[in-house]
């Protein structure tokens, strides 16, 4: 799906979610080649602009999305799930992690950044958007896609960063509808242990 198409989309689900006229969404999507860039984020980590650029109301810095690449928009009612917005990032690593590990793959936090890593590199990002409570935006997990342009940016801020993917660490070009599959699993099952919704 196109990046604008998608995040015009994302703005009316959460609209949606706010006013209790839609349920809570996940979307799971690819898009063309595309960089993107938080509110707050450096137009100078994008070092070659030959991809298209879009600022977007997002945490983080510059991060690239291509096709082979699982990216997931939660759109989600924290009002109704503790209002803890860094209980929801953890949560958001947790699902990577778990879904990389169903792949056997060792994968990891570090302390102090927002995303994933296993030994090779950072093989997904994190950057999300809330307003009045609702989520927007949310992660990029590299599978089978093409590294280079990683190469012509600093992904989230940081230079020298080495960037990985699923099919480098394994070797195999993993179908993205079994990777899809086994993500809305842990997405599920952990949403319930990590924000379970308010009682009251």
């Amino acid at each position: 799906m196109d990046f604008a198409a998608a995040h015009s989309l994302q703005e009316r689900l959460a609209g949606d979610v706010y006013r209790g006229e839609s349920p809570e969404t996940l979307l799971l999507l690819e898009h063309p080649p595309v960089y993107t860039i938080g509110s707050g984020g450096d137009a100078g980590n994008v070092l070659d602009s030959a991809i298209e650029v879009r600022r977007i109301n997002r945490g983080g810095d510059v991060t690239y999305h291509g096709p082979g690449q699982l990216v997931g928009y939660p759109i989600m009612d924290l009002s109704q799930r503790g209002r803890d917005l860094q209980r929801y990032l953890r949560f958001l690593e947790q699902v990577l992690i778990d879904t990389i590990a169903d792949f056997k793959v060792a994968a990891f936090p570090v302390a102090g950044k927002t995303g994933v890593w296993t030994g090779r590199g950072k093989i997904a990002s994190i950057g999300v958007g809330v307003r009045r409570w609702v989520t927007m935006h949310g992660f990029a997990m590299n599978v089978v896609n093409d590294l280079i342009p990683f190469s012509m940016i600093n992904p989230c801020g940081m230079a020298n960063c080495p960037v990985t993917s699923l099919g480098a660490e394994t070797g195999a070009r993993i179908p993205m509808e079994e990777v899809r599959s086994h993500l809305s699993a842990r997405f599920q099952e952990l949403m319930d242990i990590w924000l379970p919704l308010s009682t009251c």
